[in-house]
């Protein structure tokens, strides 16, 4: 500072002042300032300035999604970090990759940074392991799914009522026999699935069969394997449901024509196949603006109990769905 100021031919309080962003100084000297901070070269390190100035924000949220590959998740993490961006703020992104002790570790780096709030997808298990977090006054958001053990707010879609739906379309074109492809049921947004699932099955009358129900499939090559196995059951499945786009891109190349189909999540070139997939969509963005959104008004004061939003889906019928079963007329897909 006194290299800067001796530089710019002012006090060391008045770089003090315009480095801090303080009021007080004429426009013109702020900008011989600046000027003499890029001719010498120097940073503001603002860790330091956090440690002087612990009343302060860092301007700076983690956000910790599954994985950062999977495209939903992406979708969820550019937008989170859109927002933060029109706030001046920066994102620290990381991944679980549904690991709980990889999630810890990522959750301790970030909030060793100082963080101010946190935007979790989080993996299995109990959330506990916040509270101290919280107690702190890190502000703490779930996104895509919710944390057990943890008071906090949360952005999800309805993933029980929309495999509900889903199953039960199925049911109306025919089908009894229905295969279910999903991650690990321990992961939240699994277990509702799941539910849901069953949910449809036993309002239908319908007998869930264990032999078309696959669990813990964490790519597209265990999709691809478990529908092969389902498929050669003594009674086969009539359709499947692909419990997100990466078991559904798994399933698709092994599935063979006259199985209906549908896939929890859009993806690219779904409507272009044949034939055209049918989805239930969700939309990561407006996931991800609602969770920004309420981590932006806790870090900035919001005392209010913490929310539950749950986003709509949509049941999109494009054909693959519409596959009737067996002994029942086919059907024009409703566009």
């Amino acid at each position: 500072m006194k290299d800067v100021a001796a530089e710019a031919g002012v006090s060391v309080m008045t770089v003090s002042r315009v480095v801090n962003r303080e009021a007080g100084v004429a426009p013109r000297t702020a900008a011989r300032v600046e000027a003499a901070v890029r001719k010498l070269g120097y940073q503001r390190d603002d860790v330091a300035r956090q440690l002087r100035r612990t009343d302060q924000l860092s301007q700076t949220i983690g956000l910790m999604v599954d994985n950062v590959a999977d495209p939903f998740m992406a979708a969820v993490a550019s937008a989170i970090e859109d927002i933060a961006h029109r706030r001046g703020n920066m994102v620290l992104i990381g991944s679980s990759r549904a690991d709980p002790h990889r999630e810890r570790e990522v959750v301790a780096a970030f909030t060793a940074r100082r963080v101010d709030g946190l935007i979790l997808t989080p993996a299995a298990g109990s959330h506990r392991f916040l509270r101290p977090a919280q107690a702190r006054g890190t502000k703490i958001v779930c996104v895509d799914r919710a944390a057990p053990g943890l008071d906090a707010d949360t952005v999800v879609v309805d993933n029980f009522g929309a495999v509900e739906q889903a199953v039960r379309h199925l049911v109306a074109h025919g089908h009894r026999r229905i295969g279910y492809l999903g991650d690990r049921r321990e992961i939240w947004t699994f277990g509702e699935r799941h539910r849901g699932y069953l949910a449809a099955l036993s309002a239908a009358g319908i007998d869930a069969d264990p032999a078309l129900v696959r669990h813990g499939l964490g790519s597209g090559a265990d999709s691809a394997r478990a529908v092969t196995a389902i498929l050669s059951a003594p009674e086969p499945p009539t359709a499947v449901l692909a419990g997100n786009e990466i078991l559904a891109l798994g399933a698709l190349p092994v599935l063979p024509g006259g199985v209906a189909f549908i896939a929890f999540d859009d993806f690219a070139l779904a409507a272009q196949l044949t034939p055209p997939v049918t989805v239930i969509a969700q939309d990561p963005v407006a996931l991800a603006t609602s969770a920004a959104h309420l981590l932006f008004a806790r870090i900035h004061g919001d005392m209010s109990p913490p929310r539950r939003v749950v986003m709509p889906t949509e049941l999109i019928p494009r054909g693959s769905g519409e596959i009737p079963g067996p002994g029942t007329p086919p059907t024009t897909p409703r566009r």
